[in-house]
């Protein structure tokens, strides 16, 4: 990566970035869930997206000047991914407490960085996109920030290769420099026969989803045309921000701001883009074999050509397919023609229909404290391997309608039961009745996994009542 001179970097001191880490991938199931949604994943490289969106940020913007904004599901994860690649950010991940689209983000985003600078240019990104050639990437940030201090809104323009219904489309008017130009308009996703024609008439560019603005300007823009938001914005100060967010509604930025500003920019894109929204783009930034297949993961293909196959969970084997994607974790199976890859948001939508749990988590979930895997799901019992590192703390804790059978299989493990610690070694096991107060950690130097066995009529994760918890989880 090719970083910014010392003095473009200084003159870039009042530019801060909003980046976008919320959304839950679906049409990437079944290895994006609710709570290992897209952005998390490591998809093509051993940089998760988010990791790689802020690798590149890093060579325009000081990590003081970058937020993310997550929900609270996957704050911790965040904040454990920023810190691989700058211990600094991690303080600047802001959690949600519920969802409400780009707008309310981009909000909360910006209620941090007007209070240090109300003149800052404000650029927006998406966490889960795939950019290459991030010089020119840098290049066309650099176009957009003195026409953001101009007053437009500034949208970054993809030129398109081929008729894509996917992906929205800005419609490119007077021409206001090199690689620049007024917006005449947006065009959502379109049918097959509307992209082809946007795409023969050359004046129509992929929105890639990132864009530039003044915070005066926008905010502005927002007391203008959402004054239920502008509200909020007036009392974030006064008002819990879980109340205040309950208020508010679920729109996107585009609907809510962006399509309603007169003076809107744009400039060419000088970087390869993709919004990796579908399991046909994960297959065509692949590396691909000499039969055109991308594999990963424990695959045996044969006589295959030009398909996808992802195996995180057993072998996975695959004899005389063309043009499929099979992607395999360890509690589901995906299986479809190329040409189908849309339709998996539907069978997403079912799952959710029929109350699957398959949508919200993999067998292993990450927590704050380490980790569980669930072992074996029954009637009335669920077995678990729980792994806890070195420091790790579970909360101080009581289920009201389980119980727990805990049998250490290594390390040492710290166990408080009402109050009452004892130390368990190797082999050695305590129970945990209904409504104890319990709680485990590891004070030693090697990672503590125990086999949690629970009983009882019901067994979901809300069935928690803490009492304690070094990592904020409790709510006042």
């Amino acid at each position: 990566m090719t970083s910014l001179s010392t003095s473009e970097t200084s003159s870039l001191s009042n530019v801060y970035a909003i980046v976008l880490a919320g959304g839950s991938g679906t049409r990437l199931w079944p290895l994006s869930r609710t709570l290992l949604p897209k952005q998390l994943m490591h998809l093509n490289g051993s940089l998760s997206l988010l990791q790689d969106t802020m690798t590149r940020l890093q060579a325009v913007f000081p990590s003081e000047n970058t937020y993310v904004i997550t929900n609270e599901e996957h704050i911790f994860e965040v904040r454990s991914q920023l810190r691989t690649i700058d211990p600094g950010l991690e303080n600047n991940a802001i959690a949600e407490p519920l969802g409400r689209n780009t707008l309310p983000a981009i909000m909360l985003g910006l209620s941090k960085i007007v209070d240090k600078d109300p003149d800052a240019i404000v650029a927006v990104y998406p966490a889960d996109h795939l950019v290459r050639n991030a010089q020119g990437w840098a290049a066309s940030m650099e176009r957009a920030i003195p026409l953001a201090q101009q007053g437009y809104l500034v949208t970054f323009g993809v030129a398109p290769d081929k008729p894509e219904t996917g992906y929205g489309y800005i419609h490119c008017g007077e021409q206001l420099g090199e690689n620049q130009c007024s917006v005449l308009g947006f065009k959502e996703k379109p049918d097959l026969e509307t992209a082809k024609k946007l795409v023969a008439d050359n004046k129509h560019f992929w929105n890639s989803g990132m864009f530039v603005f003044s915070a005066q300007m926008f905010l502005d823009a927002v007391q203008k045309h959402q004054p239920e938001l502008w509200q909020w914005w007036g009392e974030r100060s006064n008002t819990p921000l879980e109340d205040g967010y309950n208020r508010l509604s679920d729109i996107s930025v585009d609907y809510g701001v962006i399509e309603k500003i007169d003076k809107l920019a744009m400039v060419q894109a000088e970087f390869d883009w993709d919004d990796l929204g579908n399991w046909e783009a994960v297959y065509r930034i692949g590396e691909k074999d000499s039969s055109g297949c991308v594999i990963q993961g424990d695959v045996l293909a044969k006589n295959c050509n030009n398909s996808l196959f992802i195996s995180r969970g057993g072998k996975l084997a695959a004899i005389g397919l063309d043009d499929t994607i099979i992607i395999q974790t360890r509690d589901a199976t995906l299986a479809c023609g190329m040409d189908h890859v849309q339709q998996v948001k539907d069978v997403v939508n079912d799952l959710k229909g029929e109350g699957s749990k398959l949508i919200e988590a993999h067998v292993t979930v990450k927590r704050p404290w380490g980790s569980y895997t669930v072992l074996e799901d029954g009637e009335n019992f669920k077995i678990k391997r729980i792994t806890v590192p070195s420091g790790g703390k579970l909360s101080k804790q009581m289920h009201h309608h389980r119980s727990e059978h805990w049998v250490v299989i290594s390390g040492t493990a710290l166990v408080e039961i009402n109050d009452e610690e004892r130390l368990l070694s190797e082999n050695q096991s305590v129970d945990i009745p209904k409504t104890a107060t319990h709680r485990l950690s590891n004070p030693g130097k090697v990672p503590v996994e125990i086999i949690e066995i629970q009983t009882g009529p019901y067994l979901e994760e809300d069935d928690i009542v803490r009492f304690d918890d070094v990592y904020g989880r409790i709510k006042k």
